[in-house]
């Protein structure tokens, strides 16, 4: 992480789709003045031309830069540089690749891997159903609309043979005999106790949901933590912690490292969230409840590229005149798609009132994970944060970040988010 937050950035380009805009920020070392730069489009790319070299960014199809619309914007940190306004004309907006959720269709063959070895944890099955779950605090609503004894207290939705039932950071499956081969499950040492101290502390949260220990699932090759089992039956597996295959290879999916998995996956799960369900206010949680990451999703249809100061041969970011090493072509980034957020971190109690508030709010949806995985967030969204520019960094007590939602792989994986800064939320508003 510190290695990270040292990284510096020349240049950094955020686009927006919707709004048809874009800023463009040029470290003060690039350029030192407007008339040193010049920015110029084509239907398939941004380019920007300073004395000392010339940068490429790669647009999506149906994406370009308007002729001559790049102007000069004044800046409230002139330590930061210059930054310019430019406008886009968007013809159709890029998609980002759903979630294993979204994915999983009736009648598919489909085998599961764990992500971190890639050993294959379920055989290959055919889904009959695959139904959505209700939200995680269904059974305690439902004590509060019926006006008689709840005929579903105690009672689990648990799956069938042949059924997939998805929730929103997890999918459940019945247990059959290969899983012995494959898995092992154990009780988890610190969901009682976790559970023990949080129903002291939790009597004024009416939306917490007390849990029972739990039986762990891990990986019997790796012993990476998968899941939990409801029953003996019944398994209930994270989405950041397996991978679904429609072949018999494993590897193919296992070129993407662990923390581009997880931000691909939970930024495809924001998109859909907030796209099928309105929802923009997210509690990270961990299985015992406990909260680790407030989350604002701000906007889906960004486009980010950022040039490092020391660029690397292969990944194309900065051209020299002159550089034999490209003497035909251009090397360039590609923009990318990103979901903007705000985010706290909840690992102190500096910010226990603004917990408190967002506990008790109806509109604020949970998300669990499993511990480790909420650790990996916070560390990429951190990781993001400190490769922007200073004036878009926090907003309040808040820090900005994104996720990269789009199907590509990055090298460089500190650059998945991108945050808005106060003099932008005010125009966005």
């Amino acid at each position: 992480m510190e290695e990270t937050g040292k990284q510096q950035h020349e240049i950094f380009l955020e686009l927006r789709q919707r709004l048809e805009s874009g800023l463009l920020i040029l470290r003060k070392d690039v350029a030192h003045s407007p008339t040193e730069v010049k920015v110029f489009g084509s239907d398939s790319s941004l380019l920007i031309q300073t004395s000392r070299g010339l940068w490429r960014a790669e647009l999506p199809p149906k994406v370009s830069v308007v002729p001559g619309s790049c102007q000069p914007t004044p800046t409230g940190d002139a330590g930061e540089g210059l930054h310019f306004r430019l406008r886009l004309r968007v013809d159709q907006q890029t998609e980002s690749r759903g979630s294993v959720i979204e994915r999983i269709q009736v009648q598919q063959c489909y085998g599961f891997c764990c992500q971190a070895c890639g050993s294959r944890i379920l055989e290959q099955r055919v889904f009959q159903r695959v139904l959505p779950l209700p939200s995680g605090d269904w059974n305690t609503l439902v004590g509060e609309w019926c006006c008689h004894a709840d005929p579903f207290a105690n009672r689990k939705l648990l799956p069938r043979t042949e059924d997939c039932l998805t929730g929103d950071t997890y999918f459940l499956v019945a247990r059959d005999n290969s899983c012995n081969q494959t898995l092992t499950v154990e009780p988890d040492p610190t969901s009682a106790a976790c559970t023990a101290a949080n129903h002291s502390q939790d009597s004024e949260k009416p939306r917490h949901v007390h849990r029972t220990p739990v039986n762990e699932v891990s990986c019997k090759n790796c012993s990476s933590m998968l899941g939990e089992a409801l029953t003996g039956d019944a398994l209930k597996f994270y989405i950041t912690e397996v991978m679904e295959i429609e072949s018999e290879d494993c590897e193919t999916k296992r070129s993407w490292k662990r923390l581009e998995f997880v931000e691909k996956t939970l930024s495809a799960r924001l998109v859909e969230l907030s796209s099928g369900q309105s929802i923009f206010r997210f509690s990270i949680q961990a299985p015992t409840g406990k909260t680790a990451i407030l989350l604002w999703l701000l906007n889906t249809d960004t486009l980010v590229a950022s040039f490092p100061e020391n660029p690397v041969t292969g990944n194309g970011t900065l051209i020299s005149p002159g550089d034999s090493r490209c003497p035909d072509e251009h090397q360039s980034r590609l923009a990318v798609s990103a979901v903007k957020v705000l985010y706290l971190p909840c690992s102190s109690s500096i910010h226990q009132d603004i917990v408190s508030a967002w506990e008790k709010d109806i509109s604020v949806h949970n998300l669990t994970l499993p511990h480790t995985t909420c650790q990996e967030v916070l560390q990429l969204l951190s990781a993001s944060t400190s490769c922007l520019p200073p004036s878009l960094r926090c907003m309040n007590s808040y820090q900005e970040s994104s996720l990269e939602s789009f199907s590509i792989v990055l090298l460089d994986p500190g650059f998945i988010s991108r945050g808005l800064g106060p003099h932008e939320r005010s125009r966005e508003d």
